[in-house]
C-alpha cells in the first residue's frame, strides 16, 4: 500500500499518484509574481543608476569647470611664445560654494549608486541568473560594483587633476569621493549570489525528502522548513506553506540544512546518508557546479516518499 501512494518522475515530470503533476526539479523557475517584482526592483535600480552616472556628468561637465578670478586689475601682456594676450596677476580659483556643492554631489551619487545595488541584489534572489553561463552569471550578480566605478572613478581622476582647487580642497573632495566610491563598489558585490542551480538543489532536495515540493516557513525566519513542527518557526507568527519558489518570492531563499533533525521531530523517514546531502547542498550554495547532490538512501525501501528514475546518460 505504501507503494501505491508514492509519486513517480518519468522523463520530464513528477506524477502523484491521484494524477496530479509537479513541475520537475531541474525547471526550477520564479513565481509570476517574484518575477514581477524583479523586474520592477531592477527598472528603479537601473534608473538610480542613471541618475548617478548623470550626477557624475553634472560634476565633470559642469561643476569641477568653475571657477573666479583674483586679481582682475592686472596688467594686459602678449605672451611671447604664443602671440596671445593675457592679463597678468589674475589668478583662477575654485570657488567655495562649488566645492561645498561638489562634496554634496558625491554623497547624492553614492546614495544612488548604493540604493540601486541593494535592490538589484534584492531582484536576483527573486530570480537569479545560471551560474552556468558564467559571463552573464558574473555581470548581471556584480553589475552594482561595476556601475559605482563608472559612477566615481572619472570623477575623481578629474578632481585630483583639476588646477583651480587649493591643496585642501583637492585632497579632502578626493578623499571624500575615495571612500564613497570605495563603500559603494564593497557594497555592490554580491559575495554569496543566488544562482538558478542553488534553488534547484534545494527544490530538488525537498522533492526527494517530502514527495512534493511544499516547505513552510514563518515570516521572520530566514529560511524554509521540511514541515511545520520544528520549534525554530514556534515563534507566534503566522507559518506559511508553498512551494520552494513561493519560499523564495517571501525571502526565505534556501532549505535549513538542519532537516534531518525536523524530519525526526515530524515523525518523518531520515536519510541514512543525510550529512553528505548537507555537505552537498553547502558546497553547491558556495559555487561548486560539480558537486553531485545524492539521492536519499532510506533504510527501508517503504520509507522513500518519492521514486526518481535515473535519466538516461547521453
Amino acid at each position: 500500500m505504501a507503494e501505491s501512494k508514492k509519486k513517480v518522475v518519468r522523463d520530464d515530470q513528477t506524477v502523484s499518484s491521484d494524477g496530479g503533476v509537479v513541475d520537475p526539479p531541474a525547471n526550477w523557475k520564479p513565481t509570476p509574481e517574484a518575477k514581477s517584482k524583479a523586474v520592477t526592483f531592477r527598472w528603479i535600480a537601473v534608473v538610480l543608476w542613471v541618475l548617478a552616472i548623470a550626477g557624475e556628468a553634472v560634476g565633470i561637465f559642469w561643476l569641477l569647470r568653475q571657477r573666479v578670478f583674483v586679481g582682475e586689475d592686472g596688467a594686459l601682456v602678449r605672451d611671447p611664445d604664443t602671440g596671445l594676450l593675457e592679463e597678468q596677476g589674475v589668478t583662477a580659483q575654485f570657488p567655495q560654494w562649488a566645492f561645498i556643492a561638489l562634496l554634496v554631489l558625491l554623497v547624492v551619487i553614492a546614495a544612488l549608486a548604493i540604493t540601486g545595488s541593494f535592490l538589484w541584489k534584492k531582484a536576483h534572489r527573486l530570480d537569479p541568473a545560471r551560474k552556468s553561463d558564467t559571463v552573464r552569471f558574473f555581470v548581471q550578480n556584480q553589475l552594482g560594483a561595476i556601475i559605482a566605478i563608472i559612477a566615481f572613478v572619472p570623477l575623481i581622476i578629474l578632481i585630483f587633476l583639476n588646477k583651480d582647487m587649493d591643496k585642501g580642497q583637492k585632497t579632502t573632495a578626493g578623499i571624500v569621493g575615495i571612500v564613497l566610491a570605495a563603500l559603494a563598489v564593497v557594497l555592490g558585490i554580491d559575495f554569496n549570489p543566488p544562482s538558478v542551480e542553488k534553488y534547484t538543489a534545494d527544490q530538488s532536495t525537498v522533492i526527494q525528502l517530502l514527495g512534493k515540493d511544499e516547505v513552510v516557513w514563518v515570516d521572520g525566519g530566514a529560511v524554509y522548513h521540511v514541515c511545520d513542527e520544528v520549534s525554530d518557526i514556534q515563534t507566534g507568527s503566522e507559518k506559511r506553506t508553498g512551494t520552494t519558489a513561493e519560499a523564495v518570492e517571501a525571502g526565505k531563499t534556501r532549505l535549513t540544512l538542519e532537516f534531518a533533525s525536523e524530519l525526526k521531530t515530524c515523525g518523518l523517514a531520515v536519510p541514512e546518508n543525510s550529512s553528505e546531502i548537507v555537505e552537498a547542498l553547502r558546497a553547491i550554495r558556495d559555487g561548486s557546479t560539480d558537486t553531485l547532490l545524492p539521492a536519499p538512501v532510506w533504510a527501508d525501501a517503504a520509507d522513500a516518499p518519492i521514486e526518481v528514475e535515473e535519466a538516461p546518460s547521453e
